[in-house]
């Protein structure tokens, strides 16, 4: 039996949801939840080289991320509470430019998202916390962060917020351009 399953999301070629093999008895559990030679297999041949991790409080909304240089990868899990979590495809010259996919990742179903290079990122908290954990392919570069408006219209993305509630988003983040004005994308 595989340690892992690789399901590919929304036909966005690279981005997937994975879930790991849990081997649990009256102790508890255990799981790997990153084994490069199961990753190379499933054709995610990336090799990490920083993990980060974040808590958060219920209805704050991070993102959407990413780096216009030293583009990362991001392998994300949850490891207490519930995200949903969103990856746009900025790639240019992508067949999917543009589309979104969304997963609920919750430390209860231990299932991850692998969100490649070219891709923007966001989580929003639907437990009262989350601690959110990821593995990066290339280092944070605080000179390449960039962002997109969460809520631009022309995303559409389906945030489960709810009706009549805003989320707590930071300063940052609230100052980030539209998808529309993507003239610092360019990958």
């Amino acid at each position: 039996m595989g340690k892992f399953i690789f399901k590919e999301c929304d036909g966005i070629e690279g981005l997937y949801i994975i879930e790991p093999a849990v081997y649990g008895d009256l102790r508890g559990y255990f799981m790997e939840t990153y084994n490069y030679n199961d990753f190379k297999a499933a054709g995610l041949d990336m090799v990490f080289v920083q993990d980060n991790q974040s808590l958060s409080t219920k209805g704050v909304l991070r993102g959407l991320h990413f780096q216009k240089e030293h583009t990362q990868g991001k392998l994300v899990r949850v490891i207490s509470g519930e995200v949903f979590d969103v990856a746009v495809d900025i790639r240019k010259n992508s067949k999917t430019y543009g589309k979104w996919s969304g997963v609920i990742l919750s430390a209860e179903k231990k299932n991850m998202f692998y969100v490649p290079e070219g891709f923007a990122h966001g989580f929003y908290v639907l437990s009262d916390i989350a601690e959110f954990t990821y593995k990066c392919t290339d280092f944070y570069d605080p000179s390449s962060e960039a962002g997109i408006k969460w809520d631009d219209q022309l995303l559409n993305i389906k945030w489960p917020i709810p009706e009549g509630e805003k989320p707590l988003i930071s300063e940052k983040d609230a100052k980030n351009p539209k998808f529309s004005e993507d003239i610092f994308l360019n990958y």
